[in-house]
C-alpha cells in the first residue's frame, strides 16, 4: 500500500534503494510503526535517508504525500492487554431495548459522543447503557491509556505538521551552516604523497604482499605520507560583500583551524585583485601582489571568494580601481590572469546566486576561472576540480601574453 509512497520519494529526488525499503517494509510488518503516523514518520526518515542535507527533502515529500492523513489509530500495549481479557457486554433487558428503538438517529449519536466525552477508564458494558448514562471504553480529543483516539484533534503536533515545519531545510546542501560543514569539505582537498624521510610500516602494502607471497610475512616499509596541498585563500571585501560577511568568516575560520595543509596563506582584495593584497585591509596593511605571484607557483592551490560584481572598467581599465589609493597601471582582469597562469590549480567561489552570474564583470571572470557557488555542493564540485576529480569547468584559457608581462613582476 506504499508503493506509491516510495516512487514519490524517488521523484523529489531521494535515492531510496531497495534494501532500504524493504528494511521499512519488514519493520512495518513487525509492528514497529504501531499504525502511527508520527511514528511512521520517524521510522521511514531513519531507514530510508542516508544524509542529514536529505532531511528537509524528506520532509516536503512526506508532507505532500500525507497531506490529508490526519486521524491517528495508534494500538498501544494498553489496548492489546485490554484485548486480551475481554468482558463480553451484558444483554439488554426488553425494556431497555424498547427504549433504544424508541431514540432516533440523532438522538443515538448525539447520547454516543457525550459518553466518549465523559469516558475517562476502562469500561466493558458498565451498569448503564447508551441511552441512560454510562461510559464509553474510548477517549476523545486526547491521549487516552487504550491509546486509540476517535475524532477530535491531540494537544500534540501531526507527523504532516512535523514535517510541513521543515525543521532541517538549514541542512540542505546548498547551504552553508557552519565552519565544521566546511572544514569537512576542505578536508577532501588533501593530497597525501609519500616524500622522503625515515621509513615506516607501510600496513596495507604488508598485508597485500603477505597475501600475495601465501601468508608468509613480508614486511613493507615506506617513506611517511604527508599532505603536500599549499592554499592560498582571497577574499573579497567590503561593498557589495557585507551582506556574505558572516559566511566569509566561516569560511576563512575553517581553512584557517585546518591543520591538513602543508602551506597555507589567506590575503583580503576589494571587488578585484590590484596591485596590492592585505593582511588587514582595514589598516591597509599588505604585501605587493607581484611578491605573492613569486612565491607561489603550479604546486600552489588558490581559491577566490567574491561575488565578481562590480563596473566593467574596474576590471577592463588601467587606473580602473575604484578605491583612490590603488595605482593600478596593470587592469584587475590581468592580475587575475596573472594568477591563473602562475597557478593552474585555481577557482573562484561566488556567494550570489547562479541567476546574476551572467552580469559583464561576472562573466569575464568565469572566463579566467572554474566558477562555482559558495555552498557546500559548490564547494565540493570546486575541490573535485582542483583534485582532478571532475574536469575544469572554466570557458577558456586566459589570453595574457606572458613572455610579454612576466617581465613586470621581476
Amino acid at each position: 500500500m506504499f508503493t506509491g509512497f516510495l516512487y514519490h520519494l524517488r521523484a523529489y529526488g531521494l535515492k531510496v534503494s531497495m534494501m532500504e525499503w524493504l528494511a521499512l517494509m519488514r519493520a512495518l510488518c513487525e509492528g514497529y510503526a504501531r499504525s502511527n503516523l508520527t511514528v511512521f514518520y520517524h521510522l521511514s526518515r531513519a531507514l530510508l535517508v542516508k544524509r542529514e542535507a536529505d532531511f528537509d527533502t524528506f520532509d516536503r515529500a512526506f508532507a505532500t504525500f500525507f497531506a490529508d492523513v490526519s486521524d491517528i489509530f495508534d494500538v498501544t500495549d494498553a489496548i492489546l492487554d485490554w484485548l486480551e481479557k475481554p468482558e463480553l457486554p451484558r444483554e439488554l433487558s426488553e425494556e431497555e431495548r424498547k427504549a433504544l428503538d424508541a431514540l432516533g438517529f440523532e438522538d443515538l449519536l448525539s447520547t454516543f459522543r457525550k459518553r466518549l466525552e465523559e469516558q475517562d477508564e476502562r469500561h466493558d458494558g458498565g451498569n448503564k447503557w447508551i441511552g441512560t448514562g454510562g461510559t464509553s471504553p474510548f477517549g476523545h480529543g486526547g491521549e487516552h491509556p487504550t491509546g486509540i483516539r476517535i475524532g477530535g484533534a491531540g494537544g500534540g503536533r501531526t507527523a504532516v505538521q512535523i514535517a510541513s515545519s521543515r525543521r532541517f531545510r538549514n541542512l540542505r546542501n546548498d547551504r552553508i551552516l557552519d565552519t565544521r560543514q566546511i572544514g569537512v569539505a576542505l578536508r577532501r582537498l588533501r593530497k597525501l604523497d609519500r616524500d622522503q624521510g625515515p621509513e615506516e610500516l607501510d600496513l596495507p602494502k604488508t598485508i597485500d604482499q603477505s597475501a600475495r607471497n601465501g601468508g608468509e610475512i613480508d614486511l613493507v616499509f615506506s617513506p611517511p605520507r604527508r599532505n603536500k596541498v599549499r592554499l592560498l585563500l582571497l577574499i573579497d571585501v567590503g561593498g557589495s560583500m557585507d551582506p556574505h560577511t558572516v559566511l566569509c568568516e566561516r569560511l576563512f575560520s575553517a581553512a584557517h583551524a585546518a591543520s591538513h595543509f602543508k602551506k597555507f596563506e589567506s590575503r583580503f582584495f576589494h571587488n578585484c585583485v590590484y596591485e596590492k593584497l592585505y593582511t588587514d585591509i582595514s589598516r591597509w596593511k599588505g604585501e605587493k601582489t607581484s611578491d605573492v605571484l613569486k612565491r607561489v607557483d603550479e604546486k600552489w592551490t588558490v581559491v577566490f571568494v567574491g561575488d565578481a560584481w562590480m563596473s566593467p572598467y574596474e576590471l577592463t581599465y588601467s587606473g580602473g580601481a575604484i578605491d583612490y589609493y590603488h595605482d593600478n597601471i596593470d587592469t584587475g582582469l590581468t592580475w587575475l590572469q596573472r594568477f591563473r597562469l602562475r597557478c593552474p590549480k585555481s577557482v573562484w567561489l561566488n556567494p550570489e546566486p547562479k541567476r546574476i552570474w551572467n552580469a559583464p564583470t561576472i562573466r569575464m571572470i568565469r572566463q579566467v576561472f572554474p566558477m562555482f557557488p559558495l555552498t557546500i555542493d559548490g564547494l565540493t564540485d570546486a575541490i573535485d576540480v582542483l583534485r582532478g576529480v571532475k574536469p575544469n569547468k572554466a570557458t577558456t584559457e586566459p589570453v595574457l601574453d606572458e613572455s610579454k608581462n612576466w617581465g613586470a613582476l621581476a
